[in-house]
């Protein structure tokens, strides 16, 4: 193959939509991004218009084209990846409704019904919450049953983009795994469909087909629509949380490797054999396949990763601005690493629990709340900030101790990441070195690699790994030994006000 030949990695998130080149080495050429849009309801519905996502990818691929030359006559294959979970359903003309997103909270009550069958988790792997299609589809099924009537194909956010890109109706073996099949054969489970109370609705649930063993080509109606070539060959890559890990590092160079991503939410992610992997008891967290035969991700998400950063200083700038110092979210950002090496670690306790529908990893209850424990009159708004920063360690620690014991290296991934103070934190926090990678559109590269493994520019994805993540890792930074202690004090204490405040939580959800 000519080396100018590019690759292209679709990453449709719930922020943004991204399409990235990539050349068959994996250098990033160029991105171009289309900020995504969403809406929020009634009864914690949230919701997105598919058409317009569609409208959205065309235009991103045709920006893009705009800032490569030759772009459409150069590119090999594309891939598509998107955010997880949801619902996205299409009928004989179309869509059939908005997009049930992985935000929307509607499915809670069908949730709490259908928890507890530990035999469909030991299949999927996969704690039942409001996100996954299988709970909208059997809360659907139960509350809406019009808009599963009306549907022929029950699909996720990539593989509507792929269904529009190539016409072929599939989803692949990372969403459909963790949903309705069984993690070790990557193929439907009866048994768990059944436990969803959805057998009845069987013939919703698409092919399964892996990107990197097979693509379709691009139909003429999406090239006239993207400025691309008809027949291009087109990837339909796994869910962005796996494409983003194997961007970043989360397999490959060594055991026991695990990788976060710390952004708006926290994903922690370790790559195991299918045989290894740990269930805890509580039935929660991510089975996920990746591109590799035999190998999976565990995973546990954390609800709200930076949010939590976000609010306590957007409070600050807010209280600056309301006594006539105008400060914005940025200016204090720039102050995070002189208030962590100011203040004390190990002060107090705070639970990450911000965003509104609670907590997801390493345990499920939308109920759940933000707080601090520990605060006396001594401490200042520097201590609160540390406080925070602490909790994404905590809550991150508190994850990869539900998946077995504590890894050996951490890879981190996300903006955050980017933060010295927050990285020792992590790596105290983990008992682990971490490794920053360099690589800027991890999800894309992710889905990128598929294509390229696809189409035979690589013989395996083990190859294709050590082209384009290992040289990107950057050195271990190992962690301080001194704040391990400290850390292991606090993660008692952590877990202590996790368990104990349960209660008020209830207490606080029966007033709303």
């Amino acid at each position: 193959m000519a080396e100018t030949e590019l690759v292209i990695g679709i990453d449709a998130g719930t922020s943004v939509l991204k399409a990235v080149a990539f050349d068959l080495a994996g250098n990033q050429v160029a991105v171009s991004a289309i900020p995504n849009r969403y809406d929020v309801g009634a009864g914690g519905a949230v919701t997105q218009d598919m058409v317009r996502t569609w409208e959205d990818c065309a235009a991103a691929l045709r920006a893009l084209g705009a800032q490569v030359p030759g772009l459409a006559a150069r590119t090999a294959a594309l891939s598509v990846t998107a955010q997880g979970d949801g619902t996205w359903l299409v009928g004989r003309d179309g869509p059939v409704a908005p997009a049930w997103l992985w935000l929307d909270a509607r499915a809670a009550p069908t949730v709490d019904r259908l928890s507890g069958n530990r035999r469909r988790f030991e299949t999927t792997g996969t704690g039942l919450n409001t996100c996954q299609m299988g709970a909208q589809m059997a809360h659907m099924d139960r509350f809406h049953p019009d808009l599963l009537n009306r549907a022929e194909v029950a699909l996720h956010c990539k593989d509507w983009l792929y269904l529009n890109l190539t016409g072929v109706r599939a989803t692949d073996p990372s969403e459909a795994g963790f949903t309705f099949a069984d993690f070790r054969t990557r193929a439907y489970d009866d048994g768990v469909i059944a436990a969803l109370g959805l057998s009845h609705r069987r013939a919703l649930l698409p092919p399964i087909l892996d990107g990197s063993q097979e693509t379709h080509p691009m139909t003429p109606e999406a090239a006239a629509l993207t400025g691309l070539r008809p027949g291009t060959p087109v990837s339909l890559a796994y869910v962005d949380m796996a494409m983003t890990a194997l961007g970043a590092g989360v397999y490959g160079g060594g055991e026991n490797v695990a990788c976060s991503t710390v952004g708006s939410t926290g994903v922690h992610m370790r790559a195991v054999r299918a045989e290894d992997v740990h269930l805890n008891a509580e039935g929660t967290g991510y089975v996920i396949a990746l591109p590799i035969p035999g190998i999976v991700t565990q995973v546990q998400t954390n609800m709200a990763a930076t949010l939590n950063l976000d609010w306590v200083l957007n409070m600050g700038a807010g209280l600056l601005t309301d006594m006539g110092h105008p400060a914005s979210h940025r200016d204090l950002v720039g102050h995070i690493e002189r208030w962590l090496a100011a203040t004390e670690p190990g002060q107090i306790v705070y639970l990450p629990y911000i965003s509104e529908a609670g907590e997801r990893g390493p345990f499920v209850s939308a109920k759940a709340r933000a707080g601090f424990v520990g605060l006396t009159q001594s401490h200042g708004y520097p201590d609160l900030v540390r406080a925070v920063v602490e909790g994404l360690g905590m809550a991150l620690r508190d994850c990869y101790a539900a998946m077995g014991p504590l890894p050996s290296e951490l890879r981190l991934t996300g903006g955050a990441a980017r933060s010295r103070g927050l990285r020792a934190v992590l790596s105290a926090c983990a008992h682990a070195p971490v490794r920053v990678s360099a690589r800027e559109e991890a999800g894309a590269a992710g889905a990128a690699m598929m294509a390229a493994v696809a189409i035979g520019a690589y013989p395996s994805m083990e190859a294709c790994i050590a082209d384009w993540v290992t040289p990107l890792l950057g050195a271990p930074e190992a962690p301080d030994a001194g704040l391990i202690s400290t850390y292991d004090g606090l993660f008692k204490a952590y877990g202590a006000a996790r368990r104990g405040l349960v209660p008020a939580w209830d207490a606080l959800s029966a007033r709303e």
